[in-house]
């Protein structure tokens, strides 16, 4: 189990850097072309969010890589989990539906497994 958890956790590090280096590196108006939630909120906003989501992959991976504080680990899975989980009340709530909410949710369930997998019975 050990070893799954070690895979879903780069799995979801490799997602969440590529989607923040596209929030933060990308220019607005081909953002709102790709995804147009992007018009409701402030660029910054979007920056922000992409910082949050690499620092969330960073804090995925080299914690447990260093073996230093790896209760940063979960607590950097639950973090992602809630970020998706606002993802998804945005499409919601924009009227986007559930085709455009399902890639959060899944997100931030397989983020959410991470989390309780290494909080409880496969620390690391």
């Amino acid at each position: 189990m050990n070893l799954v958890l070690w895979i879903l956790a780069f799995l979801l590090a490799a997602v969440f850097v590529g989607s923040g280096v596209a929030k933060i590196v990308t220019a607005r108006d081909q953002q709102i072309d790709r995804t147009p939630y992007v018009e409701d909120f402030p660029q910054s906003v979007i920056r922000g969010i992409g910082a949050l989501e690499i620092l969330g992959a960073i804090g995925l991976i080299l914690p447990a890589l260093v073996d230093v504080a790896t209760i940063l680990v979960p607590l950097a899975a639950a973090g992602l989990a809630i970020t998706m989980v606002f993802a998804a009340l945005v499409h919601i709530r924009r009227g986007d539906g559930m085709t455009a909410a399902l890639p959060s949710i899944v997100l931030a369930v397989l983020s959410v497994v991470v989390a309780w997998s290494r909080f409880g019975p496969f620390p690391l």
